[in-house]
């Protein structure tokens, strides 16, 4: 079984267009996020993407870069075919990593994959952190997700979950991050399912997969991780450094 880590990257973002070659501390993010993968010990790390200028520059770099097509709706799609692409077996492990977390810590890839290499009963693993601040707890563009005793996801919404109803003591507020790891042979019948009107009614693809009855492991993660969604968000990474 292979584990191969798979980045998908378009140019053209609504909030911030040419994101994946904006330049953070001397390089392009999509390479800090690259790098970042090569430091999980998986040897397997691809760039998927359908624009020609994000191919030129991982070629630049020195890094694995496949083009996919323009016609995809969602990341996961390109990473699906990508895999296809790449002719990867049913039992391979895919690894869905944003392009936009360039401090992605390398030490989470082995908390995201292993529910999957020690449950047959999951079918897509993920990670959460504690949210800490009412801020992030009441922005919608902070995805959250409440789980079972057993660490399974059962719901995942822009809104504050779960509601709270004093007394009593406030429950524990966990925040998605938008990482994935599932096999090849789940990705498979995952892009052929029709949204569901959970998900279209969120805008959150993950809730297609609970929608339709597959389960999610969420990983609960110490510390959460920055992620490049604005022109600010870059500026404030940057930084980070000089403090």
């Amino acid at each position: 079984m292979r584990k191969v880590i798979i980045i998908p990257a378009r140019y053209a973002s609504t909030r911030f267009p040419g994101k994946p070659l904006a330049i953070l501390w001397g390089k392009p993010i999509i390479q800090h996020v690259y790098e970042r993968a090569l430091e999980s010990g998986i040897k397997d790390v691809y760039v998927a993407t359908d624009d020609e200028r994000i191919f030129s520059k991982i070629k630049e770099f020195g890094g694995n870069v496949i083009l996919t097509s323009k016609d995809h709706t969602c990341g996961t799609e390109r990473v699906a075919e990508a895999c296809n692409i790449l002719g990867l077996d049913e039992e391979d492990l895919i690894i869905n990593l944003q392009g936009d977390q360039p401090l992605f810590p390398p030490e989470y890839f082995f908390l995201l994959i292993k529910p999957l290499l020690f449950s047959s009963q999951i079918q897509i693993s993920t990670l959460a952190t504690p949210i800490n601040n009412i801020k992030d707890l009441e922005n919608p563009n902070k995805v959250k997700v409440v789980t079972d005793k057993e660490g399974k996801a059962l719901y995942f919404s822009r809104s504050p979950i779960p509601y709270f109803r004093p007394p009593g003591n406030e429950p524990l507020y966990l925040k998605h991050i938008g990482i994935y790891a599932y096999q090849k042979s789940f990705l498979d019948k995952f892009v052929k399912l029709s949204p569901g009107q959970l998900e279209l009614s969120e805008k959150l693809e993950q809730l297609r997969a609970l929608e339709y009855g597959y389960k999610i492991a969420v990983t609960i993660v110490p510390k959460d991780i920055l992620e490049v969604d604005t022109p600010e968000d870059l500026e404030y990474i940057k930084n980070l450094r000089r403090e």
